[in-house]
This record gives structure tokens, C-alpha cells and sequence, in this order.
């Protein structure tokens, strides 16, 4: 048995970043790891410039997703000024672009992509010596330092996280933890309300046969993610591991 602090993302918008370059700001369908522990480090107070506070972070818990519902995507245009390309200058940050002098700025038009009414169940665990404990992080997710978003700010939770501490026998049992209706006052009238699909996506971290146990891998797909969080404050990435299956409803939850 296994302890467990799963908690509901849901939200009108999300926006779970991956690798941007240029003027287009793609989201994936599903929050990665990072998107993961920015929010818990948000509700636990630790700011983005605390590498100790978000190491340990990032040393003391695991995470898997159960998408229930990707939303529909959503792109929204935006004017950015940007300064002009330097030979002797090299801008770090977004401050740096913006604290160019204004005779160099230029106004470029962008694109940032959304999840409209995605769908979300996060299961957390933690790590051989681990800093943090469950409970402390149930609490925080109650009673948040920080204002929570899903992966932007003009992104507010939709719905309460009701996180819950589950000891389950397999990570499955934990993400098909039941959470109240955010739709009416069934799950079928939710499920069309929300236009849920009839299929579900299992995404977790560790080892292939976390999901049910008992070393059973039928179906599962892995692939190397870049969102594990290496630096914050420089926005820096590196690889890992993330194990996949897909699922029909009637075989899922």
C-alpha cells in the first residue's frame, strides 16, 4: 500500500507550457511535472528565486495525471514589444526586453494557446527521504500562500482542489479517486455539460508498472518529457521519463 495526495485541476483556461520558441506559445493537453510542483511550490510559499526551498521541492514527491478531459483548444493573439536584435546585447529575461530603450522597441504579434474546460485528477507521492510530508502538503493546498493558476496568471482555478490523502494499492486506485460533481448534480449530466470524451489518459512517472502494479505493462508507452524543473529562475529543463496508456471509459474510470 502506498499513501497518496490527490487532488482536481479544473479551470474555464489552462495552459500547460512546453517548449516555446519564437512568437508561438503551445500548451500540452495535460500538466507535466513542472506545471505540478509550480503550483505546489505556490501553495507552500516558495518563490521561484529560493533554489533550496524548490530543490527540495523537486527532491521529495512524484506525480502522475489522469486526464479525464483535454478541453478544446483555444488560441488568443496578443501584440508584445520586443526589443531589436543586438549584436553586443543578449537579453536573459523578459525585464531585460522591457527595460530596452523605447527607440529600439518593436511591437511583434504573438500567439498563446489554451485548454478550454480541461479536466484533470493529480496524484502526488513521495520520495525515499523526503523533506516534505503529505499532510503539509494537503494543508497548503487548502489554504494556498499564493494565488493558484493553472500555468498562467490569467488562468484561475475554476473549481476547489479538494485535495484528499488516499493509501491505495496501485496508483490506478488513487487516480480514480471520486471528487464532487462540478456540473449539475450527476456525473452523466457533468460528463455532457463538460463534453467529456470516452476515453482517459493515464501519465505517471517511475516505473512502467506503477499504474496497476504486479508488473503488468500492456499498453503502457514511455517517452523522454523535458519538464523536470532544473533551475527556476533561469527557466531551465532537463528529461525524464514519463509512462503513458491510453484508455475507452468502460475500461478506465
Amino acid at each position: 500500500m502506498m499513501d497518496y495526495l490527490v487532488f482536481r485541476l479544473y479551470a474555464p483556461l489552462a495552459s500547460w507550457g512546453e517548449a516555446a520558441v519564437g512568437e508561438t506559445r503551445p500548451t500540452a493537453t495535460y500538466p507535466g511535472r513542472a506545471a505540478i510542483l509550480g503550483l505546489l511550490g505556490a501553495a507552500l510559499g516558495i518563490k521561484r528565486d529560493d533554489d533550496t526551498g524548490q530543490q527540495m521541492l523537486n527532491d521529495s514527491v512524484r506525480v502522475a495525471v489522469k486526464q479525464r478531459s483535454p478541453g478544446t483548444l483555444m488560441r488568443d493573439y496578443h501584440t508584445a514589444q520586443v526589443p531589436a536584435a543586438q549584436s553586443k546585447m543578449t537579453y536573459r529575461t523578459r525585464r531585460d526586453e522591457l527595460s530596452a530603450p523605447r527607440r529600439i522597441i518593436n511591437t511583434i504579434l504573438s500567439s498563446r494557446d489554451y485548454r478550454c474546460d480541461g479536466l484533470w485528477t493529480v496524484a502526488v507521492w513521495l520520495k525515499p527521504g523526503a523533506s516534505l510530508a503529505l499532510d503539509a502538503l494537503q494543508a497548503a493546498l487548502l489554504r494556498p500562500r499564493y494565488t493558484l493558476y493553472l500555468g498562467r496568471k490569467a488562468c484561475p482555478l475554476g473549481a476547489p482542489l479538494a485535495p484528499q490523502r488516499i493509501e491505495a494499492g496501485c496508483l490506478r486506485e488513487a487516480l480514480d479517486a471520486a471528487f464532487p460533481v462540478l456540473v449539475g448534480k450527476d456525473e452523466k449530466t457533468e460528463q455532457k455539460a463538460l463534453r467529456l470524451p470516452d476515453n482517459v489518459v493515464y501519465c505517471w512517472e517511475g516505473q512502467a508498472d506503477l499504474l496497476d502494479g504486479e508488473g503488468n505493462e500492456s499498453g503502457v508507452e514511455s517517452s523522454d518529457t523535458w519538464d523536470a524543473p532544473l533551475n527556476r529562475r533561469r527557466w531551465q529543463f532537463g528529461p525524464r521519463v514519463e509512462f503513458r496508456r491510453f484508455e475507452r471509459l468502460e475500461e478506465g474510470r
